[in-house]
């Protein structure tokens, strides 16, 4: 299965009326109703915020850095997860994964992560075949345009 390279981007209104900006993968359909990646694993990172709520210049390179090497050790090797949403804005970078393993999504996030000095991540784990917060994104993409 081949995941689609085409994305989005948005923005969305946090509580505090920073804008978070949301870049969302297009033409996941085929891959949404394969069936075969029914857990979202959730990586947040509260980063050091500007002023506008975005992050400071070294660490949004940092963050960039991670989320490459994210993608190239989840995503073309064997497919083990396909990142869907990136959510950046208010002090934290949301990533969203579909995943067929999230106990081997978890090992392979720490050999990823092992070449970097330890970062302020959270991460959050559930089943959801329905794909619910992909389609929720899918919602705010659709009211910006």
């Amino acid at each position: 299965m081949k995941f689609s390279d085409n994305w989005f981007s948005t923005t969305a209104e946090a509580d505090n009326g920073n804008l978070i900006f949301v870049t969302g993968r297009d033409d996941l359909n085929e891959t949404r109703l394969s069936g075969k990646y029914n857990e979202r694993v959730e990586i947040y990172w509260h980063y050091t915020a500007a002023d506008n709520g975005m992050p400071i210049d070294q660490e949004g390179e940092l963050l960039e850095t991670v989320l490459d090497t994210l993608r190239q050790r989840m995503e073309p090797k064997d497919h083990l997860a396909v990142l869907t949403g990136v959510y950046t804005g208010n002090g934290e970078r949301t990533l969203v994964f579909y995943t067929r393993s999230a106990r081997a999504f978890g090992e392979r996030l720490n050999e990823a992560l092992a070449e970097f000095p330890t970062l302020p991540i959270e991460l959050y784990v559930e089943k959801d075949a329905e794909w619910n917060e992909y389609l929720e994104m899918y919602e705010i993409k659709d009211f910006a345009d």
